[in-house]
């Protein structure tokens, strides 16, 4: 088997597919997203949104052109879609989250919201001619004019598919987190207070009742902001 598959017992435990059903499933191509935070395209349209039948139904859609990630058509079907990601297909558009179980989700979303996504400042360096590059959780990288309005943490709102920042969320006390990992997975939840480590262990952020890390800490702008009702 070649390794565009992995084995569906060892497959992330994100992935919201039954393990046993058969030996092989896709894997993702490498992208921005770590492999437990997004889902090959191909699998999504088959056995998430149940669009396709099998995977040659899958293929036909595809190159059908009327599929498109983050406003972009796709026609790969290994194509990693993962966190914030917005998937359209057709005249339908969703957006990947996570449950409050850490499964990988794919909910309905309105065209209006599928013309941006959130994404999170996960570092930032400074490049030739002094501009800084800020470096996103899905791999993108945008270059900014003003270094000192964004620090890693905070979230930025991109319009799609031009990749135009329009606004920006600060990690900061009292912005609205969504939880990315922990025992409170697909919550979200006020930010109370920030602890910054001076060594080799990681950053934690409280909140009214519970602490979690602060890479598990996705700042959003409000609960409408992502399609959290349901556990389908």
């Amino acid at each position: 088997m070649s390794r565009s598959h992995h084995k569906r017992l060892v497959m992330p435990r994100s992935w919201p597919l039954a393990r046993k059903t058969s030996i092989w499933v896709q894997k993702p191509n490498p992208s921005g997203h770590p492999i437990e935070m997004c889902m090959p395209l191909g699998i999504i349209l088959r056995d998430v949104l149940g669009v396709a039948h099998n995977m040659r139904e899958a293929k036909r859609i595809l190159h059908s052109r009327k599929v498109m990630v983050d406003g972009e058509v796709e026609t790969d079907r290994a194509r990693a879609v993962g966190l914030m990601d917005v998937l359209t297909v057709g005249e339908d558009n969703y957006r990947c989250i996570l449950d409050t179980n850490g499964k990988l989700r794919y909910r309905p979303i309105a065209k209006k919201a599928s013309s941006s996504k959130i994404c999170r400042v996960m570092g930032k360096t400074t490049v030739k001619g002094g501009r800084t590059q800020v470096h996103l959780h899905d791999g993108r990288n945008i270059m900014v004019d003003d270094a000192l309005a964004y620090k890693t943490g905070d979230s930025l709102v991109i319009s799609l598919p031009d990749q135009s920042v329009s606004k920006r969320h600060e990690m900061k006390k009292g912005s609205l987190a969504y939880l990315t990992g922990g025992s409170h997975i697909g919550e979200t939840a006020s930010i109370k207070e920030q602890e910054i480590k001076r060594s080799s262990k990681p950053n934690e952020t409280s909140f009214e009742d519970f602490g979690t890390v602060t890479d598990y800490v996705f700042v959003i702008g409000k609960e409408t902001d992502l399609p959290l009702e349901g556990e389908s």
